[in-house]
């Protein structure tokens, strides 16, 4: 099991037990065979409009390559829109260095100058300014915030929150100014093969069956989607009890009197401890996390996590979207009842995305392991460059994690690259490392190289990284 430093939450749910349907054996059917019509022929396909998928389709236009991006929602973000999972972490390291730039640096400040990012400020970072920790501390925000540096003094991380529901805006501007073209309401259903080579995609949607043909494709699905059908090779082990064994469900909370909340924990904490109990009694919970956007006064967030190994089968996500929603909606109703602040308070948004957090992964030319946390050199092929916030004193030991061009590459399939949380590593690195802006990392990367590859007809694994590393350094990626 990933070992947490203290300040990090490591307590995490089992998977749980629930009863499924279906036939008692295994039955199956022929497909009518059919023609599929071709509605688009390009240069780069990414698929899944997630953080990964935008900053993929975003960097192959800007390099030249003709570009569709095509998602499944009405909506662009992924869990950082739809699943409400809006906190950005880990952006510059415990000694206040940044090191997550270039397109995921952009997205935060065209958000903020709409008013719809906040962050600590920059003379902040790394250090323990007691009011700004303090401001975090106090809204249970200290897991994306709040780190011991090695003199055991809480300092602040550089992490932002976004406005969801101007990023789904922003993200459309973005994709679109770009040049790439954009797909919504489209399910991609699987890969259009050419012997070990990926040519395209089937997609479904209102309009019917139809294909699309690519001269490199991106999964950026987040769950790696179309890797059962390349016949890449894949690994979905998890730690049960772990981070990413984990689904999410988030629900917002606002017209919350936060004065008389906290008047009543202040003022009388013997009776706010007794209503703590009568709630947990009752089955419900006084946790919640203040939101911090600063046009939000009287937003609270509850993230509730339930455990599970099996986040892409489809009656355990009904079952847990189901149950959870009752249980949300019951929470709301016990706080309404007894929690002073919460009487005029309604639920303001649930996330129409169940979170995931983890899953299948590719074996790529190269797989990130334990060990690879635990360096200070980089890869010649490097990519990015991660903080290590989360491991405690290994952290303050190794604070930079190195990610090489070869983690997004399939071994044995050509035209395809991974550009979300299935890139190649094993359960201790995704545990820590496949969250949204490193998707975002990887969506720079990958769409980089595709238009590289495009642009001297070559396939993406022998893309030369000296033009990778120049396209990365142009839109401000930060690289060793």
């Amino acid at each position: 099991m990933a070992k947490y430093g203290t300040g990090v939450v490591s307590s995490y749910d089992m998977p749980h037990q629930f009863e499924k349907s279906g036939v008692a054996s295994a039955k199956t059917v022929a497909e009518a065979k059919r023609e599929v019509e071709v509605i688009r022929e390009t240069d780069v396909i990414v698929v899944g409009g997630g953080p990964g998928g935008i900053a993929a389709a975003v960097s192959a236009a800007r390099g030249g390559a003709r570009t569709i991006l095509i998602e499944r929602y009405g909506h662009l973000g992924g869990m950082a829109t739809g699943g409400l999972v809006n906190i950005i972490p880990n952006l510059g390291s415990i000694y206040g260095e940044h090191l997550i730039g270039g397109f995921c640096q952009e997205v935060i400040e065209r958000l903020a100058a709409r008013g719809a990012a906040c962050f600590p400020e920059k003379q902040h970072w790394g250090k323990g300014e007691p009011s700004v920790v303090e401001k975090y501390t106090k809204a249970n925000m200290t897991h994306f915030y709040v780190r011991k540096n090695k003199d055991g003094e809480s300092v602040v991380l550089y992490t932002a929150v976004i406005d969801p529901e101007v990023a789904k805006d922003e993200m459309n501007t973005m994709v679109l100014e770009s040049g790439s073209e954009l797909l919504l309401h489209t399910w991609v259903t699987e890969p259009i093969m050419e012997g070990n080579a990926v040519k395209g995609v089937i997609v479904e949607s209102k309009s019917g069956r139809q294909a699309l043909l690519g001269k490199v494709v991106i999964d950026c699905t987040g769950d790696g989607d179309l890797l059962p059908g390349t016949g890449t090779e894949t690994t979905d082990y998890m730690v049960p009890g772990s981070r990413i064994a984990q689904f999410g469900w988030v629900y917002w909370l606002c017209n919350v009197n936060l004065k008389a909340y906290d008047d009543f924990v202040n003022s009388e904490p013997e009776k706010y401890k007794a209503v703590v109990e009568e709630l947990t009694k009752a089955g419900g919970s006084a946790f919640f996390s203040r939101g911090l956007l600063d046009h939000q006064e009287g937003v609270v967030w509850v993230h509730r996590l339930v455990g599970s190994l099996h986040q892409t089968d489809i009656e355990e996500m009904t079952y847990i979207d189901t149950t959870t929603r009752k249980e949300s909606v019951r929470n709301w109703e016990l706080l309404r009842k007894y929690m002073p602040g919460f009487e005029k308070s309604f639920i303001m948004l649930s996330s129409p995305q169940l979170g995931t957090s983890g899953g299948r992964r590719i074996i790529g030319e190269y797989y990130l392991t334990e060990k690879d946390m635990d360096t200070d050199e980089p890869f010649e092929d490097t990519i990015a460059i991660f903080a290590d916030n989360d491991r405690g004193d290994l952290s303050l030991q190794y604070p930079r994690t190195y990610i090489p061009y070869r983690s997004l590459i399939p071994k044995g399939t050509e035209g395809l690259l991974v550009a979300c949380r299935a890139f190649s590593s094993d359960h201790e690195f995704q545990e820590f490392f496949n969250l949204i802006p490193h998707c975002m990392c990887f969506g720079q990367a990958a769409g980089s190289a595709a238009a590289i590859a495009v642009r001297d007809g070559v396939d993406v694994r022998d893309v030369s990284f000296e033009k990778l590393r120049n396209e990365l350094l142009k839109y401000g990626a930060i690289l060793p």
